[in-house]
């Protein structure tokens, strides 16, 4: 037999005699049938392992093709929140939102792509394609990171089948490859969730005697280092998101108890660890603030305690459970929660649960908040598809056809890569593609400047124009005053006056930019004022919660045309 299939066994063996409740993949049952369970007697399949460096090369070229292919707006904070402070950091004009006023934000993630600006600007690549596409295909190489990291975390507590199957569930999952290049810090966060839960996996289970891989496995994952990476990286996590501690704090109480050592763990790795990231940070923060802010403390202060989050609307208790992790995990849900039952990795499908439930306590969610434990329900997934692959179906006379894993990959399939794919290419994506040409007209020198009529961070700003030039969006900073309409409000609830009282004449912009929903209360005014219509781009088919805005329309002076 080969060496990978006595460590396959080797590791089964391992997992039911120490450790009941982590099994891998069930073997396959004898010629008469019936339901696989992990007690069930067999020799395990034969699998040929993936080298890591070719899961790498396959995860790097996916997620490029996934970076281009994302060509839509999804979420304010991947401009606003990022990008645009990058740009203000690296050129010197860019919007800053509230939340940097009130020092809620940290500077390290956008400093990250502010490098990368620095980098085009040398090459002088700072070009409108360079300066959209660039900082998506910087997060794809992250995200590859990402995926290669869930396989070797799959292979870790399952085998080397499961994490195949794993990686199968990451690519074709449609919100994985709809969100996960994206600027968003829950982007990144995801990927350094996983990678240090990897880590931390492989200290805990030395520390505890315990382990579901093969003595010669763990000769090579061994790492005396391990645990201190893994808490490195919980720390810078916990620094882009300081929500982040809500997953390490799970994972670091529930594994506490079994550590010997509990004050050399406490004094020596987690508080010296957490006090070099902590002060690190907050020194960055005081040197591009100007000031001195403690940037978790006025985060969780705000978001937490006060209920801040609460002004951008809020959801019922149970949304995260019967609506929005639903919606993410989409057709995998099913095979998920069967690889939960059957694997009886509680440790990790409780990861999951404390996640969603302490998520639903704040009233303000979104489906981002919830990407960092997405990985890890799509791994239980890969556990299902892997125990499925190792059945062959007959049919009464003796004919192959479609197997249970055959209907269930062309199911996964067909319901993932429609709906990537639309979300990806045309859904909302008019906002997108009327700042990339607003950019190419400011490059020619076409632009004097812009208004936007629209709910505010409906598009990107400074940081895909690439032009200081004048711009105006109406604001919705919150107020401290309940029941104070923003601008954003007013606008929607009378399109016409507001212009009229806020704005008088409009001649100081050379370009006015719209949703056709608001198009049709402010035409009269913009055509007295010389305005004619340039370019009207295609936005969405449905609406989500306000009404249908079907197109974007850019409206030009003129004496500008």
């Amino acid at each position: 037999r080969s060496r990978a299939g006595e460590e396959s066994e080797s590791a089964a063996a391992m997992s039911h005699r120490r450790r009941p409740h982590a099994a891998g993949p069930p073997p396959p049952p004898e010629e008469g049938g019936g339901d696989p369970s992990p007690q069930s007697p067999g020799k395990a399949p034969r699998i040929r392992p993936w080298p890591e460096r070719r899961v790498l090369a396959l995860a790097l070229a996916f997620r490029a093709v996934n970076a281009l292919l994302v060509r839509t707006y999804f979420n304010p904070d991947e401009h606003w929140q990022c990008l645009e402070v990058a740009h203000r950091v690296a050129f010197g004009y860019g919007h800053l939102t509230w939340e940097w006023k009130r020092g809620l934000r940290g500077y390290l993630h956008p400093l990250i792509f502010a490098a990368l600006y620095k980098f085009l600007a040398f090459l002088h690549l700072d070009t409108p394609w360079f300066m959209v596409m660039a900082p998506r295909l910087l997060q794809s190489v992250f995200a590859a990171f990402g995926d290669l990291y869930l396989y070797k975390l799959s292979k870790l507590i399952f085998n080397e089948h499961v994490a195949q199957w794993t990686l199968f569930s990451q690519l074709v999952n449609w919100f994985m490859f709809f969100c996960i290049t994206r600027t968003l810090s829950n982007s990144l966060e995801t990927v350094l969730t996983v990678a240090g839960l990897y880590y931390w996996f492989i200290a805990i289970k030395s520390s505890k005697g315990i382990s579901v891989i093969s003595k010669q496995q763990a000769s090579s994952y061994q790492s005396p280092h391990s645990r201190k990476v893994a808490l490195l990286i919980a720390a810078l996590a916990c620094a882009i998101r300081p929500t982040s501690a809500i997953t390490w704090l799970y994972v670091g109480l529930l594994d506490f108890i079994y550590i010997k050592s509990k004050c050399r763990f406490l004094f020596l790795e987690v508080i010296p660890l957490g006090a070099i990231v902590l002060a690190a940070t907050t020194f960055l923060d005081w040197w591009m603030y100007g000031s001195r802010v403690i940037v978790p403390l006025n985060f969780l202060k705000f978001n937490l305690f006060s209920s801040g989050g609460d002004y951008y609307g809020t959801h019922v208790f149970h949304w995260y459970f019967t609506q929005g992790f639903p919606s993410m995990i989409w057709t995998f849900l099913p095979l998920s929660v069967f690889g939960v039952i059957k694997s009886r990795e509680w440790r990790l499908s409780g990861l999951i649960a404390w996640v969603l439930g302490v998520y639903s306590i704040l009233g303000h969610k979104e489906f981002r908040f919830v990407l960092p434990v997405l990985p890890l329900a799509l791994m239980f997934s890969g556990y299902f598809l892997a125990a499925m692959s190792q059945f062959k179906g007959k049919n009464l006379h003796g004919k192959r056809h479609f197997s249970r894993l055959q209907l269930s990959v062309i199911l996964l399939i067909i319901t993932n890569v429609p709906m990537a794919l639309y979300m990806s290419l045309f859904h909302q994506r008019g906002t997108e593609d009327v700042m990339f040409y607003l950019s190419k007209e400011a490059h020619n020198g076409r632009v004097k400047g812009v208004l936007f009529l629209m709910p505010c961070h409906s598009t990107p700003y400074y940081s895909t124009l690439h032009s200081s030039l004048p711009m105006r969006f109406l604001d919705c900073t919150p107020s401290d005053n309940k029941g104070t309409l923003d601008e954003s409000d007013r606008f929607l609830m009378n399109p016409l006056d507001f212009v009229g009282e806020v704005f008088g004449n409009l001649s100081s912009f050379s370009h006015i930019v719209l949703f056709e929903s608001e198009e049709r209360h402010v035409i009269q005014l913009l055509l007295h004022d010389s305005f004619q219509e340039v370019r009207r781009f295609f936005h969405s088919h449905f609406k989500i919660d306000r009404d249908l805005q079907s197109s974007v329309v850019v409206y030009s002076r003129r004496d500008v045309l």
